[in-house]
Order: structure tokens, then C-alpha cells, then sequence
């Protein structure tokens, strides 16, 4: 065995592992989990958690306490992981192409799941005929909606609507519903504009589903859902689920976006002080871009996080220090431009927390977690994330 990953297993406490070290604080991860859960349920929809952020079955496992629920995914290696751990009801909500589509299927086939597939194009209807023929399962889609013209999908009021929907059951292929994600609500900073945006994305999926009700569609699914709209919904009057994923953990552009505080932040990457350059008010750790990832998501915010804000060993943020530039292995912490503050003292050895930009990317990165609770140093468990596609 790697004898750094011997180190990593044996650690029983945050000084003990070698860094740079992806670490979960347990308690704001139920926080977060149990806050999401009580607003679904007061808003009357089911919560289809999308496990991108996490990747990681000891976490469904406290969005599940009980038995395997409804989750999403976002990748075929996901559901082949969560499938394996009982998960029956997926939806993969990444546009399908017929390679994807064919080992979706499989997967059903094999293993007995209810894996829903993702497409807004005639050409990908029409392909369904053949993953069916190949597989000898019918695969089941949503008709994936642009309700605010953030990335791909259809328009609610989009004619190319219906002919995709009566290509989907001329395949032989079932429509099981419409799904839609408001990608542009992570540009927003007030309440009155995500609540704004939820609505916006309420309206225009249910839009949607009335059209192809009314055209002999059933439609017995409508899927939307980002982090943002999901916390900012006030009705959802006409939806069924509701999807979100960085919420089990938050990040700094969500914190931007107005969604969580700092200290709902559960993720962080634990680095070591290794030199300083005082002269530019520099401090150099071991954690670089290959560590906390390139994702630069606060840049265009009113509040530029850098590559991080950088916490004490405990979780406490210090005040205005960021990571202000990272190399494949180096991160160099400075203080926040025009603060009119000082470094403080983190000599070499040092011990701090770095929190993402974005929580996806920073997980990423890593193979692992090791799960602490609060400030407490002692480490509760070592979970493990899938990786690849």
C-alpha cells in the first residue's frame, strides 16, 4: 500500500494527516441536509437530491437514513455506484447521447433500476429506437427545458416541444415528464431576484407540461430545481420534484448569491504553512489549484474570494485572507485587496482551512473525505467518493 495512504487511514486527528487533505464537517452537513428537507416538504414536492457535489454513499446515507431514495446523477459511473448500493429510482440529468444511452439501459437491464435519461432534440428521440432495439429495454426521458437561457434545453413555448415528445413515443421510448435547472439564478445576489427566478422556473416548466397534457402527452413528472431556486421558492404549485446538489455542502458562490453564511460551508481543504514572502504579504501552503481546483466562480461577484478564504485550523475565518493565486501545488495567501488589514501571524507548519469556490470542484479533486465535527480535531470517519464517468 501507498505509505501516504497509510498515513491518511491511521490519521485519528486533523494534525495528523498529511496535506493538503479534503475535510467534511458532519454537523453543518446535516444542517444543511435537514433545511432543504423541511422547506420541500412545506412547499409540497419530493426532493430528488443531486449527488454531483458528493459522489459519496456515506453522504445519501444521511439524505437517506432509513431506505435508498430518489436521487440524480450526473454521470453513468454515478449511477452504476449508487445502483450498486440499492439506489433504484436515477434520474441522469445530463443531455444522453446513444453511446450513454445504451449503458443507461444496461444498467437497468442488469440491475433492475428506473434510470430516467435527458434530451431536447429530435435526433435523440429518434436514436431511442435503436438503444431499444439493442438493449431490449424502453428507455424513459425527460425533455430537458431552457427556462432562462442558461444552457441547453427547450423553450416552454418552442413548437420542436411537441414534435420531440411524439418522436419519444414513436421510438418506442417513454415520456415520463419535463426537467428544468435555472442556472442563471447563481448570477443573482438578492432575495427578490431568486425568489423572481423560482417563479420564473415554476412557471415556464409547468408551461410546458400543460402544453403536452393537452397534446395526449401524461407528463406525470415535472423536475426542476438549482440550489438558489430551491431555497428561494415560495410555490410550487404544479411541480413534483424538486432537485438540488451543492446545498449538502455550500461554497462561496453560494454564499455570494445570498443562499448560506460562511458557516454553513461544510467542505474545506486542510493545507500547511511552508514559507512566506513578507516583503509582498505572502504566505505559501501546500494546497495549489490541484487541491482546491481553477474554479474562479466569485470572480464575477461583488466580493472576489480569490482561490479560497482561508480559515484557522478550527474552521475560524480569517478576516480578509484569501488564497490570491495557486500553482499546481502552491497556494499563496494574501490579504484581500483594499482591506486595511493585516497578515495575520501563520508560521511555517501552520495549519489552515481552505473553503471552495465551488464545492464540486474542490471534491473533485479528492478521493475522500475525512469527516470532523466543529472545531473538534479528531477525525469520525474516512468516506469515499466515485470518480470518472
Amino acid at each position: 500500500m501507498d505509505t501516504n495512504l497509510e498515513v491518511r487511514e491511521a490519521a485519528r486527528t486533523i494534525d495528523a494527516l498529511i496535506t493538503p487533505s479534503l475535510l467534511l464537517d458532519r454537523g453543518r452537513l446535516e444542517r444543511n441536509i435537514h433545511r432543504l428537507v423541511e422547506h420541500a416538504r412545506k412547499l409540497g414536492v419530493v426532493l430528488r437530491p443531486h449527488m454531483k457535489t458528493a459522489k459519496s454513499i456515506d453522504v445519501a446515507r444521511h439524505l437517506f437514513p432509513r431506505e435508498p431514495g430518489p436521487i440524480t446523477v450526473s454521470t453513468i459511473a454515478e449511477a452504476e455506484y449508487f445502483a450498486g448500493h440499492g439506489f433504484r429510482d436515477i434520474t441522469y440529468a445530463v443531455g444522453m447521447s446513444p453511446a450513454s444511452a445504451i449503458r443507461s439501459m444496461e444498467l437497468c437491464r442488469r440491475a433492475g433500476v428506473d434510470l430516467k435519461l435527458l434530451l431536447d432534440t429530435a435526433e435523440q428521440a429518434d436514436a431511442l429506437a435503436d438503444v431499444r432495439e439493442a438493449t431490449g429495454v424502453a428507455p424513459s426521458v425527460f425533455i430537458e427545458l431552457d427556462c432562462d437561457d442558461h444552457r441547453g434545453g427547450l423553450k416552454p413555448d418552442d413548437p420542436k416541444l411537441l414534435e420531440v415528445a411524439n418522436r419519444i413515443v414513436a421510438a418506442g421510448a417513454n415520456l415520463v415528464g419535463v426537467l428544468a435547472h435555472a442556472g442563471e439564478s447563481y448570477g443573482l445576489s438578492t432575495p427578490d431576484a431568486l425568489v423572481k427566478a423560482a417563479e420564473d422556473e415554476r412557471s415556464a416548466t409547468v408551461r410546458a407540461a400543460e402544453t403536452l397534457r393537452a397534446h395526449g402527452h401524461a407528463c406525470p413528472i415535472v423536475s426542476l430545481g438549482s440550489t438558489p431556486t430551491a431555497h428561494f421558492a415560495e410555490n410550487l404549485e404544479g411541480v413534483t420534484e424538486l432537485r438540488a446538489g451543492v446545498y449538502m455542502f455550500f461554497d462561496l458562490v453560494q454564499h455570494g448569491v445570498g443562499v448560506c453564511g460562511l458557516d454553513d460551508i461544510a467542505i474545506s481543504v486542510l493545507a500547511t504553512v511552508i514559507g512566506a514572502k513578507p516583503e509582498k504579504g505572502w504566505v505559501l501552503v501546500d494546497a495549489g489549484w490541484m487541491a482546491l481546483s481553477r474554479d474562479r466562480g466569485t470572480a464575477n461577484q461583488k466580493v472576489d474570494q480569490g482561490y479560497g478564504v482561508v480559515c484557522d485550523e478550527n474552521g475560524r475565518v480569517l478576516e480578509d485572507v484569501i488564497v490570491a493565486q495557486a500553482s499546481q501545488e502552491h497556494g499563496i495567501l494574501a490579504i484581500r485587496a483594499g482591506s486595511g488589514k493585516s497578515m495575520p501571524e501563520l508560521p511555517v507548519g501552520t495549519r489552515v482551512r481552505i473553503l471552495p469556490n465551488h464545492a464540486c470542484a474542490m471534491a473533485a479533486q479528492h478521493d475522500f473525505y475525512s469527516v470532523v465535527n466543529g472545531e473538534d480535531p479528531e477525525i469520525e470517519a474516512r468516506w469515499e467518493r466515485i470518480r470518472g464517468w
